[in-house]
């Protein structure tokens, strides 16, 4: 089956000379960001090779989370968690927001123990968060028949349609002046002395002051033509999605499986805690960052060799600006899903919640999630390239977290106060010796 389809997005008819921002990437990070740039004034094209919206930010769960975060990530999320409850008003379209309350489950890799440590670090910031086990938890996951006797419940976490999120973000900030351009690849960054002058697109040379690179999956191969070394890999997340069947409101991940209500009626459903990895070159060539990473999750992990190895073996990691580029090859990356994590998820979901028996599959797809090595993204600049930025790596989680990284990119570019403290997120961090793993309580 084909992946899900975003609400389309008409491209604009004129490539502009300059501008003040390009931002690479039409993903809910990029539109995101020139939303944020436009509404303070700045001239932005925002330019995707393919759809807006066509890869990883229209095939996630649609989740708008803050339980479970890596600790580095929170503040940044409890940001984002204020700009969806008034995004729907801002941008005067529907992305589907709906706080619905998360529960996490307490089995597998996540005791109550595990749920109790977390649970610790938002102390202080008034999230309802708790414990609930027994009637409590019966109430909130109706018809629940899982084998879990407690879970983490956050009241204010929920979810948003990922196929109508970033195409009523990008459409906002074009609203608000940004130019959008779609089948239109960045080729590469123009430079001078070493600091930012302009991109060549496709379509022709774009000045511009700075660059921000939101490419998802397709960032370190970006960022390496453009001599920046950005450790990413690409794990793929597969995803189905059913009929419509009455049942939960709340949200809910377990070890076996995870689902949400959908606006349509259905569930998004997919495994809780099981990815695939292509083995690729990239895999050897960073297997010594990621292998913390590798280490800490190797359980939830299927490693396979694919046809990704041969796709990327003979894929150009290095061009000119006249070059037909690997991004012009592919336009939208578009993955099969694993039939046997679809399998596994499914009948797990099934047993746990019985009123699925009454529904039917309708659709799966798969997407390519942007990972880092310690599952934390890159929101920032480059030292040794004045007006390069890049916002990437965001690891499975960057749907929620979007509208706060588009936030905070723009306080980078436009040299304004944070809304966040930005240092966990530096590029920098894989090169000055810092020790970059995941947090293990994550």
């Amino acid at each position: 089956m084909p992946g899900p389809k975003p609400t389309p997005v008409e491209p604009d008819l004129h490539l502009p000379k300059t501008v003040d921002v390009v931002v690479i990437g039409g993903g809910i990070i990029g539109a995101s960001t020139a939303l944020e740039l436009s509404e303070r004034g700045a001239r932005v094209l925002l330019c995707e090779k393919g759809q807006i919206a066509g890869e990883q930010s229209s095939r996630n769960w649609g989740w708008v989370r803050l339980g479970m975060r890596d600790p580095r990530e929170i503040p940044l999320m409890a940001e984002a968690l204020n700009l969806w409850q008034g995004m729907d008003q801002r941008i005067g379209r529907q992305t589907g927001y709906t706080r619905s309350g998360i529960l996490f489950g307490a089995s597998g890799k996540r005791s109550s123990g595990h749920l109790e440590r977390w649970l610790r670090n938002v102390d202080g910031l008034q999230t309802g968060a708790k414990l609930v086990n027994g009637a409590e938890l019966n109430t909130l996951l109706p018809g629940n028949q899982t084998d879990f006797d407690c879970a983490l419940y956050m009241p204010q976490d929920g979810w948003a349609e990922p196929q109508w999120a970033a195409p009523a973000i990008a459409e906002a900030a074009r609203e608000q002046g940004t130019v959008l351009m779609t089948n239109c690849a960045v080729r590469s960054v123009d430079a001078e002395g070493g600091r930012v002058t302009g991109v060549f697109t496709e379509r022709g040379r774009v000045a511009c002051d700075y660059v921000v690179l939101a490419g998802g999956a397709w960032s370190r191969l970006f960022a390496g033509n453009a001599g920046i070394d950005l450790p990413q890999l690409k794990v793929l997340n597969t995803v189905l999605r059913t009929s419509p069947v009455e049942g939960p409101e709340a949200a809910l991940w377990a070890d076996e499986f995870a689902m949400r209500k959908r606006a349509d009626g259905g569930y998004s459903i997919a495994s809780g805690h099981e990815n695939t990895v292509d083995i690729v070159p990239d895999s050897f060539r960073l297997a010594r960052q990621f292998l913390t990473a590798f280490a800490q999750e190797w359980r939830s992990l299927r490693f396979r060799l694919s046809n990704r190895w041969s796709i990327e073996t003979q894929e150009d990691r290095s061009w000119l600006p006249t070059d037909v580029t690997p991004f012009e090859k592919c336009r939208v990356l578009d993955p099969e899903p694993s039939a046997k994590v679809l399998r596994r998820a499914w009948a797990q979901a099934r047993k746990g919640f019985p009123m699925l028996d009454h529904s039917e599959i309708v659709q799966s797809w798969a997407g390519m999630i942007d990972v880092t090595p310690d599952a934390v993204p890159v929101i920032s600049g480059v030292e040794d390239m004045p007006g390069m930025f890049i916002a990437t790596g965001f690891s499975g989680h960057g749907f929620g977290i979007g509208p706060a990284a588009g936030r905070l990119m723009a306080d980078l570019v436009a040299e304004t106060t944070p809304c966040v403290d930005p240092a966990a997120f530096r590029l920098s961090r894989f090169t000055d010796g810092s020790k970059v793993r995941p947090d293990p309580d994550y």
